[in-house]
């Protein structure tokens, strides 16, 4: 058998050398390399206007911009890219590969009313125009106090500091980057939005040509005068522009205002090649930030451990020793003289009030925390990238659809242990697909209807609702009940000690119980806070977010701090005979979500200053209490399952007649 083993290992280790020979290069993350021969048209793609100011995503062509021949047509898009708000459209924005030139465009009609004051709106509020090139977002450099900064997109306008005018944008300035690829045997994967894709060394003729490798657009104003301007014709060239230029020279916004959009196009030669395209936009800054915030959580680990550790070895061996050296009068005489959690030998494992409502908590906990796991390591592996956009939430929410399975399967075996039947666990099952998916449908319904009242692209359409409760309802809910089934199926774990009739009374305390529980949450948070920092950052601040490994690290971490916590708050509850350890546990580690909540406000107050109107604030706020339950049920969870088998480990030691 292991010979036999061995020779298969060699002769899959000896296949992988060959197949490695024979490739010079292998990419995974992005999308599918295209490439361009001289003169070749490319049509560049438009998504929804952001702004940080607002939240609210709008379409593009919801202001007067130019609209292509043919008509608006939208790109396919994957589920993480609905439910983002995410509209990409085609554009009339047209690139000739190699060729330099300067663009006319269109001239709208006379500005109403309607449109003056939408303009001036999306200006005010700081809406951004986001741009795509072969799957690359247009890059905006800017300098503010001395400091370049990076962009994804360009603004609507511009509103110049003491002055009551808007001014449009209506002249880009594009430059494209693009290396020369000869196909010498590269081979490229991709799942980007084109789907997967694979250019081996067969395909080397049709794949020679250049491929795009940057794209950076620089925005100005410019006046025209619309007599001149209506002799061009959609593609005519038209003088170059010097940007910037001054405000006489700009094109304002007001009524009866007929604007004329240009735009001027630079092809550059680069050596950065496909593969490292997405480079200049994931450039990691903080990486000094990062590497203290996993300092300070193992520090904190090493702490923690070494309280577990003397748990373990002196009080609870020491304590367990003694009591087994002793003959069965001696113990008798101990028993009454004991103190600490050897008294709650026959309380501790009494049924916990709300038992159904733990066990359906301790299931959806199970299923987020699998889901968060498996999703962060395929993403720190590359398999995420967001030149794939959607692509995580939509991997998010396949993953939780699949792992109903253990749901179903920890919440009615949990059940079977409680009750020791598996009388009800049809019900159980249920409850625990419709717990965590029934409060994030009533929270996302909230939002939605306060984002279609705003006619934002970002309000969920009906169909897709329609798309989500399929996917529950089909996939989501038939997995949980087969887990459920195999739960009852499994061999329950069954008591060390059994359970008196009669309750024991708990002492009084000198602080309430809550109070060490809420404190516990301050621990695993520590861990926590500096990461979600960037998360809140990539999330709220419209940049990218793909340092995933250090993330796994901080997960791997805030695991660690959450199993500690939750055993050594159980320890020091059962040693002042408090035999009500089950929701303490879980509690203990799951109340990290509560300083998430609350740094989630802090955040709100003191970071994002710019964010205006009840309405950002209602959905911000919405978002975060959604993300601070599922914190909540996945650390709940991850507490209450190591304290259980801590107590289970603790209590079968311990010999009762």
């Amino acid at each position: 058998m292991s010979l036999s083993l061995g020779r298969t290992c060699w002769a899959a280790f000896i296949y992988v050398l060959l197949i490695s020979h024979f490739c010079n290069g292998f990419y995974l993350p992005g999308s599918y390399m295209h490439t361009y021969s001289t003169g070749q048209e490319i049509f560049a793609k438009v998504n929804s206007l952001t702004s940080i100011e607002t939240e609210l995503p709008f379409s593009y062509y919801s202001l007067p911009y130019c609209k292509p021949h043919g008509g608006v047509k939208k790109s396919a898009e994957n589920l993480g890219e609905l439910l983002m708000g995410d509209q990409i459209d085609n554009s009339p924005y047209r690139f000739r590969m190699n060729i330099n030139e300067s663009v006319y465009l269109c001239t709208t009609k006379p500005l109403s009313e309607n449109e003056v004051k939408l303009l001036k709106q999306r200006t005010r509020d700081l809406y951004q125009v986001n741009m795509i090139l072969d799957n690359l977002p247009a890059m905006r450099f800017a300098t503010q106090n001395g400091v370049k900064i990076q962009w994804t997109g360009f603004p609507v306008g511009y509103t110049p500091q003491g002055s009551e005018d808007d001014y449009i944008i209506n002249h880009l300035k594009f430059k494209v980057f693009v290396h020369e690829y000869e196909g010498t045997g590269v081979e490229i994967i991709g799942t980007g939005e084109e789907g997967m894709g694979v250019i081996s060394e067969a395909d080397t003729k049709k794949a020679s040509g250049y491929e795009i490798v940057g794209f950076e657009v620089l925005p100005c104003s410019v006046k025209y005068d619309p007599e001149t301007m209506a002799n061009y014709h959609i593609y005519d060239n038209v003088t170059s522009v010097n940007c910037p230029l001054d405000l006489d020279k700009s094109q304002i916004i007001s009524e009866q205002e007929r604007v004329s959009f240009t735009y001027e196009v630079e092809f550059v030669k680069s050596d950065i090649k496909w593969p490292s395209r997405w480079d200049a936009y994931l450039k990691m800054e903080g990486a000094r930030v990062h590497w203290f915030s996993i300092l300070n959580s193992l520090m904190v680990i090493f702490f923690l451990a070494g309280i577990v550790f003397v748990i373990f070895l002196r009080t609870v061996r020491r304590d367990l020793t003694k009591y087994e050296e002793l003959d069965k009068e001696a113990q008798a005489q101990m028993n009454e003289e004991l103190s600490g959690w050897k008294l709650v030998v026959g309380d501790v494992f009494r049924e916990p009030n709300y038992s159904k409502l733990l066990c359906v908590m301790i299931g959806d906990g199970v299923q987020i925390t699998g889901m968060a796991v498996v999703t962060i390591v395929f993403a720190a592996f590359g398999f995420m990238s967001p030149a794939s956009r959607g692509m995580l939430l939509t991997g998010m929410i396949i993953l939780y659809l699949f792992l109903g399975t253990g749901a179903g399967y920890a919440g009615v075996r949990l059940w079977c242990i409680i009750k020791g039947t598996s009388e009800g666990w049809r019900s159980i099952s249920w409850l625990v697909a419709c717990f965590f998916p029934g409060i994030a449908f009533v929270i996302l319904t909230a939002l939605n209807f306060i984002l279609w009242g705003s006619k934002s692209t970002g309000a969920i359409p009906i169909y897709l609702y329609f798309i989500l409760l399929s996917l529950w309802f089909c996939i989501s809910v038939p997995l949980t009940l087969l887990g459920g089934y195999l739960g009852t199926r499994a061999e329950p774990i069954k008591y060390p000690v059994r359970t008196n009739q009669i309750p024991r009374e708990i002492p009084a305390s000198k602080y309430p119980s809550w109070l060490l529980v809420l404190g516990a949450g301050t621990l695993p948070f520590g861990t926590l806070f500096i990461e979600l920092f960037f998360i809140l950052s990539s999330i709220w601040l419209g940049r990218f977010y793909y340092v995933f490994g250090f993330l796994l690290v901080v997960l791997l971490l805030l695991v660690t701090v959450c199993a500690e916590v939750s055993v050594v708050l159980t320890y020091m509850h059962l040693c002042v005979e408090d035999w009500q350890w089950w929701w303490k546990s879980f509690y203990a580690s799951g109340s990290v979500a509560l300083y998430v909540f609350l740094y989630s406000i802090n955040y709100l107050v003191f970071d994002l200053q710019s964010l205006s109107g009840p309405v950002s604030a209602i959905l911000y706020l919405g978002y975060s209490l959604l993300i601070a339950i599922a914190i909540m049920l996945s650390t709940g969870t991850i507490g209450f399952l190591t304290s259980f088998y801590f107590v289970h480990y603790l209590f079968s030691s311990v010999k009762i007649d």
